[in-house]
């Protein structure tokens, strides 16, 4: 049997980082860790090749050595999932999809053969089992959580790891808390399910054993969810583990801003190597907090808990919304003045979008609130998938000025120098000096040094932190770079 794996294309947006990419030379931002994680539950008899449409193109031939063509995607995917499924059935090649862009839209792909929907580790045995006695189904679905204590390493080998700036690792799936605009509990449940120690040092050594010596993503909705486990057992061993290694990796990963409570949760993670660490804020406004059940972020100085983690050594990216029913006009200046002072240099901030299998998009589907729009399910386009409560127009001009007063050369820099203000390197960290680094600097001179007044604010930021923070300019350097993919992005549409 002979299955490819595809990955569909992303379309140009802010999680991609395209712009920042071409500074360090790489094609994509992350792997494909469930298909490659896909790949290795299949049959070890099968001839099996992955295809990630961000790093390489899917030609016919690719198509037509397949029996089967295996897709898993996200929403923000769907035109290339589109256009992959016209030219299998072209071809007339067989499709198996899953992941959660066909686990919540599943009546939108009667064209695709087989659905195995959920979490793979429960329902591909079954699609297996059918599809050995010659009676496969076209849908596949469970209730079950998945056991990932017996998930597979993924298969690294069927992809060039050298086109990724990141390569990634699962450790938990579910979330304790239950944010009425997120899917993740609908998807993975409350209860976080974690792998052990074991497993985590054998999927570290793997990426070792491939030569993978930069950055590693722990891709969990929320790294902290089981805190007991991670400071007992997890985090002490990457910590062994690196130093027997005597390894440079980075980790970046997704938490709840309760991490700033945690004093030894936050001593364990910047010594495990975690530099970076996204939190999902949302808003300074505690009505619309509490309206949209993040009580985790209720009742606390949102600023301090953020300076608290970036003083151990995290670099805290924040996901921001606006467009809650509790927001008024106001929203927009807080959202700038608390971003700026917080020195959360990459903010995400979008409009607030109700996706399928939520309960907020259950609540506005109730009050016939849901735009017939089809949803692009990038909340940073500018677009409405609902009926706000303020005036559309004066929600989308609120939002533009944000996203322009925050991303404006001026504004950027200054919030950058807040976060190094503040930022206190770990020893432990620190990535070891190549050579491909040097071409990194002259590009970045290059591209972001002649270039009007966002030139002139990046020599600003850079000679600020040779002089302030010295030990820093890294992370100045690679803050620059992303603030001008950003810019790039939302001038591309036409927001900025």
């Amino acid at each position: 049997m002979k299955i490819l794996l595809v990955y569909p294309k992303y379309p140009e947006m802010l999680w991609s980082f395209k712009y920042a990419l071409r500074f360090v030379g790489k094609k994509a931002s992350l792997p494909p860790l469930g298909l490659l994680t896909v790949a290795a539950m299949l049959p070890a008899e099968w001839d099996k090749k992955a295809i990630d449409m961000n790093t390489d193109n899917l030609s016919d031939q690719d198509i037509k050595w397949a029996d089967y063509v295996f897709i898993s995607a996200l929403i923000v995917q769907k035109s290339s999932v589109r256009e992959i499924i016209q030219r299998c059935k072209k071809i007339g090649r067989k499709i198996v999809a899953g992941g959660p862009f066909f686990t919540s839209n599943p009546e939108d792909f009667n064209d695709v053969d087989h659905l195995v929907l959920g979490e793979a580790e429960v329902t591909l045995p079954l699609f297996l089992q059918d599809l050995k006695q010659g009676f496969p189904k076209h849908i596949y679905r469970s209730d079950m959580r998945a056991d990932i204590g017996k998930t597979p390493i993924p298969s690294w080998e069927l992809i060039n790891v050298k086109k990724y700036d990141s390569l990634s690792i699962q450790y938990s799936r579910g979330c304790p808390f239950n944010c009425d605009f997120c899917d993740v509990t609908s998807l993975f449940g409350k209860v976080p399910r974690t792998k052990n120690k074991e497993q985590i040092l054998q999927e570290l050594n793997a990426l070792y054993n491939i030569g993978w010596r930069e950055k590693v993503f722990f891709v969990d909705d929320n790294l902290i969810g089981n805190k007991q486990e991670l400071k007992r057992e997890i985090l002490p061993s990457i910590i062994e583990w690196r130093r027997e290694k005597k390894c440079p990796l980075l980790f970046a990963t997704q938490a709840s801003i309760n991490l700033a409570d945690d004093e030894e949760l936050m001593d364990s993670m910047a010594r495990a190597g975690f530099g970076n660490v996204f939190l999902g804020i949302e808003t300074p406004n505690e009505d619309s907090l509490a309206e949209c059940g993040k009580l985790q972020n209720k009742n606390r100085d949102l600023t301090s808990c953020v300076k608290k983690i970036q003083r151990k050594g995290m670099n805290v990216q924040g996901g921001f919304i606006v467009g809650f029913d509790s927001d008024g006009p106001s929203i927009f200046e807080r959202q700038i003045k608390f971003i700026q002072n917080s020195g959360i240099a990459i903010a995400m901030v979008g409009i607030l979008t109700p996706f399928k299998g939520t309960r907020l998009y259950n609540r506005l589907k109730k009050e016939n609130r849901i735009l017939p729009r089809e949803s692009s399910g990038d909340s940073s386009d500018g677009m409405l998938d609902f009926i706000p409560k303020m005036s559309k127009d004066e929600l989308v001009a609120g939002y533009k000025k944000v996203v322009r007063t925050l991303y404006s050369p001026k504004h950027y820099c200054q919030r950058v120098i807040n976060f190094l203000k503040e930022y206190q390197s770990c020893a432990e960290k620190k990535v070891q000096f190549h050579f491909y680094h040097l071409r990194i600097i002259f590009q970045s001179i290059l591209v972001l040094g002649f270039n009007g007044m966002a030139g002139f604010y990046f020599w600003k930021l850079i000679f600020w932190t040779l002089f302030n923070r010295p030990g820093s300019f890294a992370s100045a350097l690679s803050l620059a770079i992303q603030g001008y993919h950003f810019r790039k992005v939302f001038i591309s549409k036409k927001i900025y």
